[in-house]
């Protein structure tokens, strides 16, 4: 179900945000809180038993309904009581008549909701009689197929290499998974293999699932174990207990604890397990990581893989094709494109081979199921997808929102973690718990979903983090049925044009249009109650100019606006009051003063095809402004005299803006930089040499230098018109005069000699350094000692580098080295095959005697190699 307290938080923060705009309808706003926060306990009771309930299920449809309502009718007010705020005098003695009259419409409307909520909570009350009489969830063991097992021979050997270890004392050995994956199927062919059977004479497998007893798991065990039927119905589960953990004490046993969901259960179930310190083992499965650090924290969780293609065709054409028949070749070629479409979930693959198998294997029928794999399994497996969706109704209350955002994106779309952040904190997902940032909560967010194995990450930062993440395409399935029967989101595919009248906008508050979308934006559909329109499509669309003036400024309640598929002819006129995100793209020159009225601005996208961007917004008046990006150097406005103090307390300090990129040299002004004091990333673009011409003794730089909580920095040196030698830098400033916090560095074509590189091994705490393209030119680099000493990741991007000298001591942290195009390189330096720490050598076209140098070297560090074919050419 949807999350009603970020609903009512939503509705409280409009009380909080927008106390002038709407005091007279404070009061009533409030009461109506007060009122939908009693059905909140009601909403959440349901959501996690999962209730099937006809009537419960048209309770909870109700009451969504009428908080949609309630923020409605709040949004508009706020939305149009700033217009009439940001009228001029004259304006607004036209306007005197209307604007009460919305006023007093919206307390009438108020009070309807509230006697419409009351009416939902008298019949809560029989709701709860036959809530309490609906049975309890339970789930049966999966069935497991041991035919036709495929891919897990090399898992198996390592899982029975782990059991059968010297180690006397009792380990938990456990593997992780997403739902589908195989984890129970790989641990009955290790729980059946015949040097596991000899090992353990002891043994007993108990399928624990979301809802369990501990009597039946103890009961279960100790049949098990002592293959006896003990009359146990006068004993209470502690007598139980007692007497499976002194029948476990006499042997060496292996007990398989399949499908644990929580470390609750953990910890109920370990009391029984003695330690014998004869090498006896608990082996479990669960989807959820950190069930699994739980049960050991000195042996990480076996991490199952997905199937390979071909693994994935093997194991369709076993399922689909019976023994002694064959598969014909051109069927071959449809099987291996649908198996491949299975993205290596084994019960996916197992499904889609069922549906294969009911029709005649034909051709055009092959290719029918081809096109819409995932949908066929959602359409002709329910048991599919109900295996799917236990993770997500297991899901903790706060992280559901966060999981259907997924489906808000495309099938395969590879997902920036930066924008997924954003727009979580931008929709309200994210509450704020004492010093943690809204972004720190929200990767905290998305790293419990990535340990539940729900969402696979695709790309890693070079410091570690998630870059680019995504879900499996049969999750993403079941998140679009899950988000429309919730009405979280609507999913527009390609429709005719007459088909989206019927879309109705008042039940679905997100429109994610990847398709047609000009087509659709062109019906000009009532768009009165969107909050969300997002828009991926893998083409780029010209917006017609007779549009710009319908959208976005007909979606008068937008929060988030992603349309970055949309090239805008100019930056449109957005009157949008409680826009949080906005992500455009244009040939833009300019950002307009009219972007100034956003005050619920959060994050700002802009790419252009422009070098250069003015911008004449005031972003300073944006309080709740949080991230600026833009493609081109934007030319920042100077703030006005009048407001030229440099204290936390001038109201033009923006204290919530923490990233700007990139912005131009020219605007790294004292005046303007000390309104950015939190300032964690910065991007600078254009002629870098005006950072360090001094003048009175200082420079632009000194700037930098003073803000204290900057992480992150990347300079690129842009001269054009100017040849690039001409405008190349001559030195760095003093290590000094870094920002005392800086984490991570990035440099391209600043063109410096290789002799500069020592004032960026001074760098106390420096971990990350990319060196773009011609950052450092010239043919010999030697490492002075004592240097890099926090450095763990060094990128080095395109230059004529040929000789570079480096000792083992003088990296004592490196973990990565990356080398891109540099191809005049002759050899690797000796030192390398020393760093203890170092754990992978990037290399990307460069000399094939490099490339054979480093694999002398190669000791610790995995090697990796870029095209492939250099890799065994010395």
């Amino acid at each position: 179900m949807r999350l009603w307290n970020f609903l009512l938080g939503n509705l409280k923060q409009l009380l909080v945000y927008n106390a002038n705009l709407i005091s007279s309808v404070k009061d009533q706003v409030d009461s109506l809180c007060n009122d939908l926060r009693l059905l909140a306990a009601f909403v959440k009771e349901t959501t996690e038993s999962r209730s099937k309930h006809a009537i419960v299920k048209e309770l909870v449809r109700r009451i969504r309904i009428e908080v949609y309502k309630a923020e409605d009718i709040v949004d508009m007010y706020v939305f149009h009581a700033s217009i009439q705020k940001s009228r001029s005098s004259f304006e607004r003695a036209i306007h005197f008549t209307d604007y009460p009259l919305k006023l007093r419409t919206v307390g009438k409307e108020i009070e309807d909701i509230r006697r419409r909520v009351k009416e939902i909570y008298d019949n809560k009350l029989f709701a709860n009689e036959v809530f309490r009489k609906t049975e309890s969830f339970t789930r049966s063991p999966p069935s497991v197929e041991e035919e036709n097992v495929v891919g897990f021979e090399k898992e198996a050997e390592k899982v029975i290499g782990w059991l059968k270890a010297e180690t006397e004392e009792l380990e938990v050995i456990s593997v992780v998974g997403m739902g589908g994956l195989g984890k129970t199927t790989l641990v009955k062919k290790v729980f059946n293999d015949s040097a596991i059977q000899y090992e353990f004479f002891i043994r007993s497998w108990v399928y624990v699932s979301q809802v369990y007893s501990r009597r039946e798991v103890f009961s279960k065990i100790l049949y098990d174990v002592t293959r006896e039927n003990k009359d146990t119905s006068q004993w209470n589960v502690d007598t139980i207990a007692d007497e499976l953990r002194r029948q476990l004490t006499d042997g060496r046993y292996l007990i398989v604890l399949d499908d644990v969901w929580t470390k609750t259960a953990w910890n109920d179930l370990k009391m029984v397990f003695p330690n014998t310190k004869n090498g006896s083992r608990i082996l479990l499965t669960s989807r959820n990581k950190d069930v699994a650090l739980h049960a050991n924290t000195n042996l990480p969780p076996y991490q199952l893989r997905f199937l390979t293609d071909d693994e994935s065709w093997e194991l369709l054409e076993k399922k689909v094709f019976p023994k002694g028949s064959r598969c014909s070749s051109e069927l071959e070629i449809l099987g291996k494109q649908i198996a491949k479409k299975c993205y290596g979930l084994p019960l996916a693959l197992v499904v889609i081979a069922g549906i294969l198998r009911k029709k005649d294997k034909t051709r055009g029928w092959w290719e029918k199921v081809k096109e819409k794999v995932s949908t066929y399994v959602a359409m002709e497996s329910e048991q599919c997808m109900d295996v799917l969706a236990l993770s997500y109704n297991h899901l903790p209350y706060d992280l559901k929102a966060c999981f259907l955002y997924f489906g808000v994106f495309p099938e395969d779309f590879e997902i920036p973690v930066w924008k997924l952040i954003h727009i979580w904190v931008a929709e309200g997902f994210i509450q704020r718990i004492g010093d943690a940032s809204p972004e720190e909560m929200a990767e905290e967010n998305l790293q419990d979903l990535v340990d539940r194995n729900l969402v696979l990450v695709e790309k890693r930062k070079a410091d570690g983090g998630m870059k680019t993440c995504r879900i499996h395409d049969m999750l993403h399935d079941m998140c679009i049925r899950q988000a429309e029967e919730e009405n979280f989101f609507k999913d527009i595919k390609g429709l005719e044009p007459s088909s989206y009248v019927s879309i109705d906008p008042n039940v679905f508050r997100r429109l994610c249009v990847h398709s047609r979308v000009i087509d659709y934006i062109s019906s000009k559909p009532d768009a009165s109650h969107v909050r969300s329109f997002l828009c991926y499509s893998k083409e780029e669309k010209a917006l017609p100019n007779d549009l710009i003036t319908y959208f976005p400024g007909s979606f008068k309640l937008l929060r988030v606006l992603d349309v970055r598929s949309i090239n805008f002819p100019r930056f449109p006129n957005i009157q949008l009051v409680h826009l949080r995100y906005v992500a455009l793209v244009g040939n833009f020159k300019v950002l307009p003063s009219a972007i100034s009225n956003l005050w619920n601005l959060q994050t700002l996208v802009v790419e252009t095809s422009s070098r250069n961007i003015t911008v004449q917004a005031d972003l300073w008046k944006l309080l709740q402004l949080r991230h600026v990006y833009t493609s081109a150097a934007s030319d920042l406005p100077t703030p006005s005299s009048k407001s030229s103090r440099k204290t936390v307390t001038d109201p033009l300090v923006n204290e919530n803006l923490i990233t700007m990129s990139k912005v131009s040299p020219s605007s790294c002004t004292d005046v303007i930089l000390t309104r950015t004091p939190n300032l964690q990333k910065l991007g600078i673009r254009g002629k870098l040499l005006l950072l360090l011409e001094e003048k009175k003794g200082s420079c632009k730089f000194d700037n930098i230098t003073r803000l204290t909580h900057l992480e992150n920095l990347k300079l690129s040196n842009d001269t054009y018109p100017t040849p690039p030698l001409d405008g190349k830098l001559r030195a760095l400033p003093e290590w000094y005069k870094f920002p005392p916090k800086l984490k991570k560095l990035t440099l391209s074509d600043t063109m410096l000699d290789w002799e500069h590189m020592s004032v960026l091994g001074k760098l106390p705490g420096l971990e990350v350094l990319k060196l773009g393209d011609n950052s450092f030119m010239g043919e010999r680099w030697v490492t002075p000692d004592g240097s890099f000493i926090q450095l763990r990741v060094l990128q080095i991007g395109k230059t004529d580098l040929v000789h570079w000298e480096a000792a083992g001591n003088q990296f004592p942290q490196l973990q990565r080295l990356s080398l891109k195009h540099c191809e005049q390189l002759e050899a690797m330096p000796s030192g390398l095959g020393d760093m203890s720490t170092l754990q992978v050598v990037e290399l990307s076209w460069i000399c094939r005697s490099a490339v054979a140098s480093a694999r002398l070297l190669q000791k610790n560090f995995k090697l990796l190699v870029f095209p492939p074919d250099q890799e065994n050419q010395s």
